[in-house]
């Protein structure tokens, strides 16, 4: 009977040391770990080719416990593309997240995804387009690359679209050249085509007419006629329009008016025959014009024959009337000329 009891018993006891021992409530045993994975990419710009430095910032919600910092949100994390265009994020935790691509010049992308347990998730390749928004940018040029431009303009001023007009400023408050583009500018007006043909037409009428008759007649003569006449116009431009400017500090263009009454631009255009705009702005006797014009008249009793020389007199008298010339060229300048010149600048006209 003992034994029986024993016998039957033992199941039992058996049962009760196979039974789970009893778990206090909220506390768990196994911690559950939930397997990171990875996210990564690549970045190009519109032609396709990768781009390098990128911004990449990986957000992530929060469902509970927000963070005060960043209320809904895990902290984020950033990295930038490296010299592949490429870009990583390792041991992200599974669940929604978003990707905030961005560079300076070019529009926000923003992907968003679902990263599963273990995944190692490769997003679509993102492509940089330029902004929408756009921002001013002030470029300040200086005086003098104002004044290039201008002066490039001035040089493609022709009367009737042959003739040079290079020495007319149509743009107010024109900044002053420099010493070397005084040079350039006589440069180019004393090697243009037309002025070599004018030399050339002013050299035949002097012969046919036998003036400065010691030099001859024939084709010596003509040679002759034609290299004095281009040498009064060589050293006139260069003396007054370079040389004389650059030293005294004076501007040897006439600076075109165009508004007031006919008589206030008829007394500004027979004034400015004596007067010129200085490299300060202001107006001041026309010092490189007028002796320019006395200098080349002496040097001019180098090579014309001892017959035809004029003497100071002379010299002083034809100072005379080149200012008038000057004067009555100016008047044609303020009326006529600007209406001939084709491709000129509409600027607004008015001088300091």
């Amino acid at each position: 009977m003992a034994l029986a009891a024993l016998s039957a018993g033992a199941p039992a006891q058996q049962a009760q040391l196979d039974a789970p021992l009893p778990q206090e409530p909220g506390i768990r045993l196994v911690a559950e770990v939930p397997v990171t994975g990875s996210i990564h990419g690549v970045v190009v710009n519109g032609d396709g080719a990768v781009y390098e430095g990128a911004k990449i910032v990986l957000t992530r919600p929060r469902e509970n416990s927000p963070s005060p910092a960043a209320p809904g949100t895990f902290p984020s994390q950033t990295t930038t593309t490296d010299g592949s265009g490429r870009f990583s994020f390792a041991g992200v935790p599974p669940g929604p997240f978003t990707l905030t691509v961005s560079s300076s010049g070019f529009a926000t992308q923003v992907l968003k995804g679902i990263l599963h347990p273990g995944e190692s998730f490769e997003a679509a390749p993102v492509t940089l387009s330029m902004s929408s928004t756009t921002s001013e940018v002030q470029v300040t040029a200086s005086q003098v690359e104002i004044g290039q431009e201008v002066l490039k303009q001035e040089e493609t001023q022709r009367v009737l679209g042959v003739i040079p007009n290079f020495y007319v400023s149509y743009v107010p408050n024109a900044p002053p050249l420099t010493s070397k583009q005084k040079f350039n500018l006589a440069w180019r007006s004393s090697i243009d085509p037309v002025t070599f043909l004018a030399v050339g037409v002013f050299a035949g009428i002097e012969q046919a007419d036998d003036s400065f008759s010691g030099y001859g007649q024939g084709a010596q003569g003509y040679a002759k006629r034609y290299g004095a006449g281009f040498t009064d116009s060589f050293t006139s431009t260069m003396i007054g329009g370079a040389i004389l400017p650059a030293w005294w500090k004076q501007d040897p263009r006439y600076f075109y008016k165009g508004t007031g009454t006919v008589r206030s631009r008829a007394l500004y255009a027979i004034t400015m025959a004596v007067l010129c705009k200085g490299d300060n702005g202001r107006r001041q006797v026309n010092y490189s014009g007028i002796v320019g014009g006395l200098a080349s008249g002496a040097i001019s009793n180098l090579y014309y024959p001892a017959g035809d020389r004029d003497g100071a007199g002379l010299t002083f008298e034809n100072a005379l009337i080149g200012t008038g010339l000057t004067a009555v060229g100016n008047l044609f300048q303020e009326f006529v000329i600007r209406r001939l010149t084709p491709k000129v600048p509409n600027y607004a006209a008015g001088i300091p």
